[in-house]
C-alpha cells in the first residue's frame, strides 16, 4: 500500500513539473542587443559588451577599417556622432582613433573611453563568453581581405561558432563566398525581406542562418528548421519597444532576435511589466 501510494505521488509530482514547464512562457535562445547595451552605455565601446556579457545577452557589433588597416568597432563612416572628432573613419590612422573619446558625448562618467578594436572585442569574448551567448558581427565594408581577417580573428580566440555575420552579408553574395572559403563552419546569415523571399534564401549554398524582416510563423520557423538553418529576426517589427512582436517571436520558435530593448524584451518574455 504504501509502495503505491509513493508511486501516485511522485507520478502526480512529475506530471506537475512537465505541466508548470510546458506553461513557461516561450523566450528566444538568443537574444542580442543592437551595439551593446547602447541605451546605458556608448555604443559600440567595451563598456556596453561587458555589460551584455554581464546580463547574459549577446550583442551587434558594427565592422570598419581604420587608414592604416585595422578593423575597428564603429556604426557610422563618420566619428562625429559618436565621439568628439570630425571626419571619416577610414580617413583616420588606430592611433588617431584612439586619441577620440568615444564615451563623453553619452555620459561624463564614461569619458576617456574609445574606439576598440575587433581584435579586442574578441578578446573580451575569449574571456568571458557564455555558451548561449550570441555575437552579431555587421560588415559595414567589403573588401578583399576583412572575410579571411574577420574569421582567422574569431578563431584565434575560440569564437567562430558563437558570431553570425550579418551586415553586407545578407545581401551580398560575394561576401558570403568569402566568409565561406574562409572557413567552411563560419555562420553566416543571408536576408529573407518578407515571406516571399524565404524559397530564395534556403537555398543560398553559403549561408546557414536566415534573417527575417518579419515576425515569421511557426510553420516557416519549422520549415526554416527542417531545412537545417536558423532564423535570425531583425528590423522594425522588434527593434523597438514591441512586447507583442517579441511573444510573437518567441512562440513561433525564432532562434535570434536583435533589438534596442533587450532587457524589456526579457521582461516580456516572462510577462513581465515593461512600463
Amino acid at each position: 500500500m504504501k509502495l503505491r501510494i509513493l508511486f501516485v505521488l511522485v507520478t502526480a509530482t512529475l506530471a506537475s513539473a512537465a505541466t508548470a514547464q510546458t506553461e513557461q512562457p516561450p523566450t528566444v535562445r538568443y537574444l542580442v542587443a543592437h551595439r551593446g547595451l547602447f541605451r546605458d552605455a556608448p555604443e559600440n565601446t567595451l563598456p556596453a559588451f561587458a555589460a551584455c556579457l554581464e546580463l547574459r545577452l549577446g550583442f551587434e557589433l558594427d565592422i570598419r577599417r581604420s587608414k592604416d588597416g585595422h578593423l575597428v568597432c564603429i556604426h557610422d563612416d563618420d566619428v562625429k556622432r559618436t565621439t568628439n572628432g570630425t571626419g571619416k573613419v577610414a580617413d583616420f590612422t588606430l592611433a588617431e582613433l584612439r586619441r577620440l573619446d568615444a564615451g563623453a558625448s553619452f555620459d561624463p562618467v564614461f569619458r576617456g573611453e574609445t574606439i576598440p578594436t575587433l581584435a579586442e572585442v574578441f578578446a573580451l569574448l575569449k574571456d568571458r563568453l557564455l555558451a548561449h551567448v550570441l555575437i552579431a558581427l555587421d560588415f559595414k565594408i567589403e573588401d578583399e581581405t576583412v572575410a579571411a581577417e574577420v574569421v582567422a580573428l574569431a578563431k584565434k580566440h575560440g569564437i567562430l561558432q558563437h558570431v553570425i555575420c550579418i551586415g553586407l552579408t545578407i545581401d551580398q553574395p560575394g561576401l558570403r563566398k568569402k566568409l565561406r572559403a574562409a572557413d567552411a563552419k563560419t555562420p553566416i546569415a543571408v536576408l529573407a525581406q518578407t515571406d516571399k523571399d524565404l524559397a530564395a534564401a534556403l537555398a543560398d549554398a553559403h549561408a546557414d542562418w536566415i534573417y527575417v524582416r518579419f515576425v515569421p510563423t511557426a510553420e516557416q520557423v519549422q520549415h526554416i528548421h527542417q531545412a537545417g538553418k536558423r532564423v535570425f529576426l531583425a528590423g522594425v517589427t522588434v527593434s523597438g519597444n514591441e512586447p507583442e512582436n517579441w511573444r510573437r517571436a518567441a512562440a513561433a520558435g525564432v532562434d535570434g532576435l536583435l533589438t534596442d530593448y533587450p532587457l524589456d524584451c526579457r521582461r516580456a518574455f516572462r510577462g513581465k511589466s515593461i512600463n
